[in-house]
């Protein structure tokens, strides 16, 4: 039998519904020789400083730094979970393969990675690497499976993460909780958190101890045009003034005119960071929002996967792009003109050398409605 492992319940129906598994049991699907079962994200996590020693549970600075001699894992206590990992395991105790079907980054790597480890399988594993949950993109996934080994550096890249989050969560938080905090107060201390907290109570100490300046600036209205004074601001009214008197001692004449041609380049695709950007300014989502939205969209196989940091695509998906645009009708206004004629391939937006292990966001050309409360 061959296991597939998810990320999501969500995930894992889509994958069980193309590969023919439509028998629904209690935490995976099973038919046509798969079972597909799934995580409900990370169902294991690092061990606790008492974990590895009992008196490491002591919040005291005599204990610091804590440095396991070797990271290990567990599953995490909470009885939904347990239940979960107990069905995934006897799924992999009947498995001939293992088809890793995590989300296709460090992440998904790393959570599915941990779960076969804590299972202890030692048969073959492969790995599922698909872009975006359509019925196209799973059958060429599946069509095109890849040896897990290959996959071991990002793996390794995850764990390396974890273990350095845990040292400076665990060391860090119980320095400053012990020698500055007050009474059952925790400070807190992480290396995604920390600085952008500090980057946070900067800028409003900025706006905090900023001291307004009044100023003044020498501007003129000729025919219905805005013409500013080129040198700046005045910080002494008496200086511009000056200087406005000596501009009204003669006519305004416009000595030169210099024109320029210029190039208006389409804006870049949408990588997370930018899609973010986008919609805070546009619809006022904050990005944790936006990352929500492009999840489910993502889930419900409108767009491609939403965790990237690129804004290019590979070459590949160049012929598929006409297919994409013919099936957004509801946009036919929009891409009836590019449909027109040959969609121009440009190194702006394909070039393999600028896509690591996925590309930008881009629609699936599957419609749907998303209902969104804010």
């Amino acid at each position: 039998m061959k296991v597939c492992i998810a990320e999501k319940p969500s995930v894992a129906r889509e994958i069980a519904s193309v590969l023919g598994a439509n028998n629904k049991h209690d935490g995976y699907y099973e038919g046509n020789g798969y079972a597909v079962t799934y995580t409900f994200g990370h169902l294991c996590t690092l061990l606790e400083p008492n974990d590895y020693k009992p008196h490491w549970k002591s919040w005291d600075l005599n204990n610091l730094p804590m440095l396991p001699e070797k990271f290990k894992t567990k599953v995490v206590s909470n009885s939904g979970i347990q239940k979960q990992f107990k069905i995934v395991k006897s799924l992999f105790d009947k498995a001939d393969v293992v088809i890793n079907c995590g989300d296709a980054g460090q992440e998904g790597e790393l959570i599915q990675r941990w779960v076969l480890d804590q299972a202890n399988y030692k048969g073959k594993v492969q790995r599922l690497w698909i872009s975006s949950l359509t019925t196209e993109a799973i059958k060429e996934g599946f069509e095109n499976l890849k040896p897990s080994e290959k996959y071991d550096n990002l793996y390794y890249a995850g764990f390396s993460r974890a273990i350095g989050d845990w040292l400076l969560g665990m060391n860090a938080t119980r320095l400053y909780t012990v020698k500055h905090g007050g009474y059952k107060q925790v400070l807190s201390v992480g290396r995604v958190q920390t600085p952008t907290l500090a980057m946070v109570v900067n800028r409003f100490k900025e706006i905090e101890n900023f001291k307004p300046q009044p100023y003044w600036e020498l501007q003129t209205m000729y025919r219905n045009t805005l013409f500013a004074y080129e040198e700046g601001r005045f910080t002494k009214m008496e200086d511009g003034e000056v200087l406005a008197n000596k501009v009204k001692e003669h006519d305004f004449e416009i000595v030169s005119i210099e024109k320029k041609k210029g190039k208006e380049y389409a804006p870049k695709l949408f990588d997370l960071t930018g899609l973010q950007v986008y919609c805070n300014t546009k619809f006022g989502f904050s990005a944790d929002e936006t990352l929500k939205i492009v999840q489910k969209l993502y889930e419900m196989k409108v767009v491609t996967y939403p965790r990237v940091d690129t804004t290019f695509l590979p070459n590949d998906v160049y012929p598929k792009v006409a297919g994409i645009l013919q099936k957004l009708t509801n946009y036919a206004t929009l891409t009836q003109p590019l449909l027109g004629k040959k969609i121009k391939k440009s190194t702006k937006v394909f070039n393999d050398k600028k896509v690591t292990d996925h590309h930008a966001i881009i629609p699936t050309g599957i419609q749907t409605q998303l209902q969104y409360n804010q």
